[in-house]
């Protein structure tokens, strides 16, 4: 098979879609890898490096779509990108269509295969092609919620881990996932007073067992979350519905039930946010203010790190990279139903229901 990889089109998108361990793999198969000039610069790999695995460099991400049967990528096309997808062709990235109709009827238009990373799902509901990133935006809410709660970033101007004699700042994260986890352990390992709540008993048993002392698992619903808004300092967003848009735990009215300079970092903004007022941002422009409070919604934060994060992301998808190439789409997802699930748009039909819910459109699943 034939396999391109582009350079990212996204703002500040650093990552790539496979390093070049995992290319090398692919040619070990027999497989031609075509990866466009500097795709991996930014994330520490050179062309020479892709060369040296087996790859030819294609000097434009033109060549690279029209000659590839499959193409790999990280973050869902963009509209300089929607004219270059064809019929026929397998698309393997994120994708999060439930919040992009105009990407949804792009794809659809195309024609293409459209393999969604975000909804491949194991018989025990993980999603191990988004793991990886999102234990690396988890820990990073974290990050990015301490220092966006300077003063000279617009926050309270607290220390997250405090000093003694004065208390740590307190952070409430919603969601009990990877991403919250990660969240958590962070912002717990920095010293602050976590909160984490989830809607899952058994979750919430689990987080009192294996968190540090210093988090405090809470169920979550609207009186528990509304209770820890007075005082608290950093909320983090991570809830995930797969394939679904995220619900909007904090409205614009609960925004005056806190203190100015409150951060709020939402790293669902993929799935279309956590807090009503959130809107996708991007690394150059990452924050701004809604009534006195800071929000963070960079759509991809992982590609702030973009080689800790490309090494992570190609460590879970090659195994899936291989078999889509070995077998072609069809077999590989009829022999493994989590890459099935993967399934979003194909051939003009949306195939995945939480999709063709959230935009009214026909649900067509496919029959392998």
């Amino acid at each position: 098979m034939k396999i391109g990889i582009p350079r990212e089109l996204k703002n500040n998108e650093n990552r790539v879609g496979m390093t070049p361990a995992g290319v090398a793999e692919l040619v070990r198969h027999g497989h031609q890898v075509y990866v466009q000039h500097t795709a991996g610069v930014n994330s520490g790999f050179s062309d020479d490096d892709y060369i040296k695995a087996g790859a030819e460099i294609l000097p434009t991400i033109e060549e690279t779509y029209t000659i590839a049967d499959m193409i790999v990528k990280v973050k869902e096309p963009i509209e300089p990108e929607y004219d270059l997808v064809r019929k026929g062709q397998l698309v393997f990235t994120y994708f999060h269509f439930a919040c992009d109709k105009p990407l949804t009827d792009a794809m659809i238009k195309s024609g293409a295969v459209c393999l969604a990373y975000e909804t491949v799902q194991l018989p025990d509901r993980s999603l191990p092609l988004l793991i990886p990133m999102s234990e690396v935006a988890g820990r990073m809410a974290a990050l990015n919620g301490a220092f966006y709660l300077q003063k000279t970033q617009g926050g309270k101007g607290k220390l997250i881990c405090g000093v003694p004699g004065v208390k740590p700042a307190k952070v409430l994260v919603l969601g009990g996932g990877t991403v919250g986890q990660a969240a958590a352990r962070v912002a717990a390992g920095m010293g602050a007073h976590v909160i984490i709540t989830d809607i899952s008993l058994p979750l919430l048993k689990k987080l009192s067992i294996e968190m540090p002392a210093n988090v405090t698992p809470v169920y979550s619903n609207k009186h528990n979350i509304e209770r820890e808004l007075p005082d608290v300092d950093i909320i983090v967003g991570s809830v995930l519905v797969p394939g679904d848009k995220a619900p909007h735990l904090i409205t614009k009215e609960m925004l005056g039930k806190m203190q100015p300079g409150t951060v709020l970092v939402d790293v669902a903004i993929d799935q279309g946010g956590c807090f009503e007022t959130s809107h996708p941002t991007t690394h150059s422009e990452p924050v701004y203010e809604v009534d006195g409070i800071v929000h963070y919604a960079v759509a991809n934060i992982p590609g702030a790190v973009p080689n800790t994060s490309t090494i992570a992301l190609t460590n879970a998808t090659l195994r899936y990279a291989l078999a889509l190439a070995d077998k072609g789409w069809k077999q590989a997802c009829k022999d493994d139903h989590a890459l099935y699930l993967g399934l979003n748009v194909v051939e003009g039909k949306v195939t995945y229901k939480a999709v063709a819910d959230v935009f009214g459109l026909p649900y067509e699943p496919i029959t392998l």
